[in-house]
C-alpha cells in the first residue's frame, strides 16, 4: 500500500473517530413517550446488561464486548461503578478498588481512570452508557453482599462527585437503584440525595431508576422531578405479563418514556429463585419479551444474558448457574435477533406506533402465545407479532389505505417473505408456515403505494 493511500485511510479513520466522539445528548420527545437526540432524531434504546463490565474486564476485553454490541446495533450499555459481585472489596482487573476506606466521598482515582476510559471507548463506538453509581445492596443489602455504606449525606456528595466528573460526556444516562426497591424512608432519602447531588452539577443528562423484578421506577418515585425515564424490570419469569407492565407505565401521569431495563435473560433458568424452576430461557424467550415490550408502546428494550451480565469466565464462581464464558455467550443467537428487531422497527416511523389490540379479531388469551399489534398513528403501516405461529385474523380497516400488501418478517433471520395484497375491507386470516414454541413471526402490512 503506498503512502498516499495509507495517509487517506488514516485521515478517514481520524474523521470517523472524531464523529463518533460527538454523540448528541439525549432528551425526552415532545409527547413524553420516547427518547430523542438534542437534534430531535428518534433514539432507539437497545440496551445490553453488562453489570460487571467495569469490575471484571480489562481494557482489551472491554473493547471486544463493546465492539460486538456496537456492531449489532446496540445503543446503550448498562453497567455499574460499585459492582454487585463484592465490588467494594474485590478489586478490578487492574487491582484497584473504587473507594478509599469504603467511603463514597473518597473515590479512588486509579479505579475511576478505568471507568473514564470505558466511557470514552463506548463513545467512540457510538454507544451510550446507562451508568449506575452503585448496585442496590450498598444502600439496601437484602440478599446481596453489601455492605450498606450509603447515608443521605454521603450519597449526595457521591452523586455530585460523579456528576462533575462526567458532565462533559454526552453519552451518559444516569440510572439509580440497582435491582433494589426502597423499603423505608431512609432508603428513599438516600436515593433522593444521590439524585440531588447529581443535579447540583448536572442538569443535562437523563436520570432513571432500576427497580427489582416486576417493579417500575414510577411506583417509588412517581412525582420526583429528577426522574426522566420510567424503567421497569419484567424479570426472569417467562409467564410475566409484560404487555400490562408497559401499558400501565404508558398510562401514568406525568407521562414518561417506558423502558424494559431488565427482561428475560438468555441462558438462565426460568424463575431461578424458586424451588419449582422451569426450563432454561433461550432466544425465543428473548424475542417474545422484546416484541411484547416494543409493540406495546415502550421506548426501549434491554437484552440480557446470564453469562454476560456477570462477565463469567471459567474458574470464577458462577452466579445463577452461569455455564458459558462471556466471550462465547456473545455468540448466542438472542443478541443478533435483537439487531434484527431494531432494524425492522427503525425502518418505520416506530415512534408513531400505537398499540391497538382491537385489530386482532381472533381469540387472544394472555399466555406465551399472546399476540400484540401496533398501528401507525397516521394509518400508514401495521406490525403484529405472533409468538407461537398462531394464525392472525386482522381488521385492516385501521389502515389509511385502499389496498395493502402483507409479508411475514422472520425475527430469527431478519428476512421477509411476501404474502400478497388485500383490500382493507377484507378481514383475512394470516397463517405462518410453522407453529409451536420458537415459531414466532411479525406480520408487516403497508400501503401498496408505499416505497
Amino acid at each position: 500500500m503506498n503512502r498516499i493511500k495509507l495517509a487517506c485511510l488514516v485521515l478517514i479513520a481520524s474523521v470517523l473517530i472524531a464523529q463518533a466522539q460527538e454523540l448528541p445528548l439525549l432528551k425526552i420527545s415532545q409527547d413524553n413517550h420516547y427518547l430523542v437526540t438534542e437534534n430531535q432524531e428518534p433514539f432507539f434504546w437497545l440496551g445490553g446488561t453488562a453489570w460487571e463490565l467495569l469490575h471484571r474486564l480489562n481494557e482489551e476485553e472491554t473493547l471486544i464486548y463493546l465492539k460486538d454490541r456496537a456492531g449489532k446495533g446496540f445503543t446503550v450499555i448498562q453497567t455499574v461503578i460499585l459492582a454487585e459481585l463484592d465490588g467494594l472489596t474485590t478489586p478490578n482487573r487492574n487491582g484497584d478498588l473504587p473507594l478509599i476506606n469504603q467511603d463514597p466521598t473518597q473515590i479512588n482515582e486509579s479505579y475511576f481512570r478505568h471507568v473514564d476510559h470505558v466511557i470514552r471507548q463506548a463513545q467512540d463506538l457510538g454507544l451510550y452508557i446507562g451508568l449506575l453509581p452503585t448496585w442496590g445492596d450498598k444502600f439496601n443489602k437484602k440478599w446481596g453482599v453489601g455492605p450498606e455504606i450509603f447515608t443521605p449525606d454521603n450519597a449526595e456528595i457521591y452523586g455530585e462527585i460523579l456528576a462533575r466528573r462526567y458532565i462533559d460526556q454526552n453519552n451518559i444516562i444516569w440510572i439509580l437503584g440497582g435491582d433494589r426497591n426502597p423499603e423505608n424512608n431512609r432508603h428513599r432519602e438516600i436515593i433522593r440525595a444521590m439524585a440531588r447531588g447529581i443535579r447540583k452539577a448536572d442538569t443535562k443528562h437523563l436520570i432513571s431508576y432500576h427497580p427489582m423484578g416486576g417493579g417500575t421506577t414510577a411506583a417509588e418515585f412517581f412525582n420526583e422531578e429528577w426522574l426522566a425515564i420510567d424503567m421497569f424490570q419484567s424479570g426472569h419469569d417467562r409467564n410475566v405479563n409484560i404487555y400490562d407492565l408497559v401499558q400501565k407505565g404508558r398510562g401514568l401521569t406525568p407521562t414518561r418514556p417506558v423502558v424494559n431495563g431488565e427482561p428475560l435473560y438468555e441462558n438462565i433458568p426460568d424463575r431461578f429463585w424458586t424451588t419449582d424452576q422451569g426450563l432454561w430461557l433461550n432466544d425465543a424467550d428473548v424475542r417474545r419479551s422484546a416484541y411484547w415490550t416494543m409493540l406495546s408502546g415502550a421506548a426501549g428494550y434491554t437484552y440480557g444474558c446470564n453469562d454476560i451480565w456477570q462477565m463469567y469466565s471459567a474458574g470464577q464462581e458462577p452466579v445463577i448457574q452461569a455455564r458459558t464464558d462471556w466471550s462465547e455467550a456473545m455468540s448466542l443467537p438472542g443478541s443478533t435477533h435483537m439487531q434484527y428487531m431494531k432494524e425492522l422497527l427503525v425502518s418505520f416511523t416506530w415512534q408513531q406506533m400505537v398499540n391497538d389490540q382491537s385489530v386482532i379479531l381472533n381469540d387472544n388469551p394472555f399466555g406465551l402465545e399472546y399476540m400484540v399489534c401496533s398501528v401507525d398513528r397516521e394509518g400508514g403501516f401495521l406490525l403484529a407479532y405472533t409468538p407461537g405461529g398462531r394464525s392472525m385474523k386482522l381488521d385492516l380497516s385501521k389502515l389509511n389505505a385502499r389496498k395493502v400488501k402483507a409479508s411475514w418478517y422472520n425475527p430469527r433471520s431478519g428476512k421477509s417473505v411476501i404474502i400478497g395484497e388485500y383490500e382493507v375491507t377484507e378481514t383475512p386470516e394470516f397463517m405462518p408456515w410453522s407453529t409451536g414454541p420458537g415459531s414466532d413471526f411479525v406480520l408487516v402490512i403497508i400501503d401498496v403505494d408505499s416505497d
